[in-house]
């Protein structure tokens, strides 16, 4: 696959142009009429009509009229230390002082642009995207008419890239939501927010494709995409239909060379009902999200595997392991079963698996259609919590000292990169551990054991039911790979 690049927040300073698009509207409405431009400004020029026939001539501006003053400009301001060009004499004042070198900045602030949809006018919450805040000391936001706001910040998810911030201010507009799983492919489309810091641009386009996943940009998937210009600076801003209805949050844009070449017709956005179920999440949960899992292991469906379950298609998850006391367990699935549905919605492989749990809350119901020994099969499952992190040694005594915890999403970019599936991290390792002896490290990715490949923390933990006599760890640190041998 060609790369698809991080969306990286840039300067206002950049030399180039956005212009407002206008396209076919559902319901013509008459436009306003231009004011009129003195003479002396501009040579004449005839006037454009504004009906023919007449029948007024469809335009956006209406609807544009009402949805603009709902999407905002989202600043984001952190605090980053300068290292040294002198490497540690830098921060010697004796040195310093001794070669005449004067003080230097040790600190720099960085900033970051993006957009924002205001969501809820009562409460004042703005959805807006994960990387768009990430790792921010302060955000502000910009409203359309012209005031600015110090914004608080709710809470994120860094795997479906979407995060909630609170504007403390009155007179707001929100945009109504739609229900974007009506949405289908040809349905016009416009995209809203502020690109290169120029300030707000409207570009409009159709619906490509729907439930798009497999882009390396976020943990779980189902993007919108679609040929309405989405450019850097429009991350968190809004995609409307033509009744100025959200049916989706701008998150991505494709470009083989890079995001600042500009948009080639393939970006993404993020269904508003999935983006509604999180901001849901992070405002009951105190800003954060809690997922639900079935606790199984799953792989594709081939042409040799079908033939054998006596499916008619190579499509659905097959599942390999069914974790003891895990929701599936509890509902009846048993290696073997072919999951072909959840809730209605296909199932073709793992990762649309994968991909359907992760977005499920805790607690959530689900209908699955399984396919067992040639037989259709209805299950319902009521979805646990997954397990987020675990001692090492409650695994492995030599894994003592050592934390693991699930992927986070810079971790999974590092892993896409490499071209691996999953693993877990080290979050933490105690010094003179054993662990550490052996040469465990934070921050390392555990992508292979002595039982092989594994996609997360439940099937690393569910590799050691039988203790290997030599553990044998392949580890991701940095860009480079090696193995460890823990003792």
């Amino acid at each position: 696959m060609r790369p698809f690049p991080t969306l990286l927040a840039l300067t206002a300073a950049a030399a180039f142009g956005g212009f407002a698009a206008t396209g076919l509207n559902d319901l013509l409405q008459k436009p306003a009429q231009a004011a009129p431009v003195a003479a002396a400004a501009v040579p004449a020029a005839a006037a454009l009509p504004t009906t023919v026939d007449g029948q007024a001539l469809p335009s956006l501006a209406p609807m544009l009229k009402r949805v603009t003053p709902a999407v905002v400009s989202v600043y984001s301001r952190q605090t980053v230390r300068v290292a040294s060009p002198l490497g540690p004499f830098g921060d010697d004042p004796v040195f310093r002082r001794l070669f005449g070198i004067p003080d230097m900045p040790r600190e720099r602030v960085e900033r970051a642009l993006g957009s924002g949809v205001i969501v809820d006018a009562t409460r004042g919450y703005v959805l807006t995207n994960h990387h768009v805040v990430e790792n921010a000391d302060g955000v502000s936001v910009t409203l359309s008419d012209g005031r600015q706001v110090e914004a608080e910040f709710i809470g994120s998810d860094p795997d479906t890239d979407i995060a909630l911030i609170r504007i403390p201010t009155q007179g707001l507009t929100a945009v109504p939501m739609a229900n974007s799983d009506q949405l289908q492919v040809g349905d016009f489309v416009v995209a809203m927010g502020n690109p290169y810091g120029l300030g707000q641009t409207v570009t409009s386009g159709i619906v490509s494709a729907v439930g798009r996943s497999g882009i390396p940009v976020a943990g779980y998937q189902n993007f919108i995409q679609t040929d309405a210009s989405i450019n850097p600076g429009n991350s968190g801003g809004a995609l409307v239909d033509l009744q100025g209805r959200l049916v989706g949050i701008n998150t991505a844009s494709f470009n083989p060379r890079g995001s600042m070449a500009g948009n080639i017709g393939l970006g993404f956005a993020i269904p508003i009902n999935m983006a509604r179920g999180i901001m849901d999440q992070l405002i009951a949960n105190d800003g954060v999200v809690r997922r639900g899992t079935f606790g199984v292991e799953s792989q594709d469906v081939d042409e040799r595997v079908a033939r054998g379950l006596g499916l008619d298609a190579p499509r659905g998850a097959l599942l390999t392991r069914v974790y003891a006391g895990s929701a599936a367990a509890a509902a009846g699935l048993q290696p073997g079963d072919v999951v072909l549905a959840a809730n209605g919605q296909r199932i073709d492989n793992r990762a649309a698996l994968h991909n359907f749990e992760g977005l499920q809350p805790v607690g959530a119901r689900v209908a699955l259609e399984v396919r067992r020994d040639g037989k259709p099969l209805q299950l319902d499952v009521a979805l646990k919590e997954g397990v987020r992190s675990a001692e090492g040694a409650t695994l492995d005594a030599r894994l003592t000292g050592a934390t693991l915890k699930e992927l986070d999403e810079s971790a999974r970019q590092i892993l896409r990169s490499q071209g691996a599936n999953g693993g877990v991290q080290v979050s933490n390792v105690t010094r003179n551990s054993r662990a550490w002896n052996s040469g465990l490290r934070p921050g390392d990715i555990i992508v292979a054991g002595s039982s092989g490949e594994f996609g997360d923390l439940p099937s690393f933990r569910a590799s050691f039911e039988r203790k290997p006599e030599q553990l044998v760890l392949q580890i991701l640190r940095g860009r480079g790979t090696g193995r460890l041998l823990m003792r």
